[in-house]
């Protein structure tokens, strides 16, 4: 099993629910932090979910925070496992404010290729 350590940067542009990951065929994902920027003036809120592509692409709210103005955070309180198709999203109340990065580890799932 091979280990891939990643991370995937992004700009919230809208006010939709962005896909800022999604774990590729034979593989999981473990993701280690969400780290989130406010570079607005004032608090914003932001939320993250995920989907699951083995039950039917159902959507789940993994966290739900009001970030202050020119703070940092951290979505992920501990390690998030992600399967082969599972996706994860993140939305903020205003566009153009938040910033962040996904850290994660890609596992090479032997059984599925």
């Amino acid at each position: 099993m091979a280990n891939i350590y990643k991370n995937a940067m992004f700009d919230l542009t809208t006010t939709d629910k962005t896909t800022v990951y999604t774990c590729p065929t034979d593989r999981t994902a473990l993701v280690k932090s969400i780290q989130i920027t406010n570079i607005h003036s004032g608090a914003v809120e932001v939320e993250a979910f995920t989907t699951d592509s083995s039950a039917s692409n159902a959507e789940h709210e993994v966290a739900h925070i009001n970030l202050s103005s020119k703070t940092v955070d951290n979505l992920v309180k501990g390690t998030m496992v992600l399967e082969s198709g599972d996706a994860l999203k993140v939305k903020a109340a205003s566009a153009n404010n938040i910033a962040g990065i996904v850290s994660y580890v890609e596992i090479f799932d032997e059984k599925s290729a």
